[in-house]
């Protein structure tokens, strides 16, 4: 599955651009897992995150790169 190919969030507009930051919310949901996972895998360094301000964001890149690395881990196992 491509980046390309998740539906990270509904938009208001056709013509609105892609986010580039997800919440964490919008992370769990495009890796249909909870929030509370979702802020494990942050805490421990597996799903990359930045504070801006008080605020805890996701490159919208993330997920997909996530998932990435830990299909790779699976098929060398």
């Amino acid at each position: 599955m491509s980046t390309a190919a998740v539906d990270i969030a509904p938009r208001a507009e056709a013509d609105d651009p892609a986010p580039v930051l997800l919440t964490v919310e919008e992370a769990a949901r495009c890796l249909r897992i909870g929030r509370t996972t979702c802020f494990a895998l942050i805490r421990t360094g597996e799903l990359e995150s930045l504070t801006i301000g008080g605020l805890r964001r996701i490159p919208a890149d993330a997920p997909a790169a996530y998932l990435a690395r830990r299909r790779a881990e699976q098929r060398a196992a």
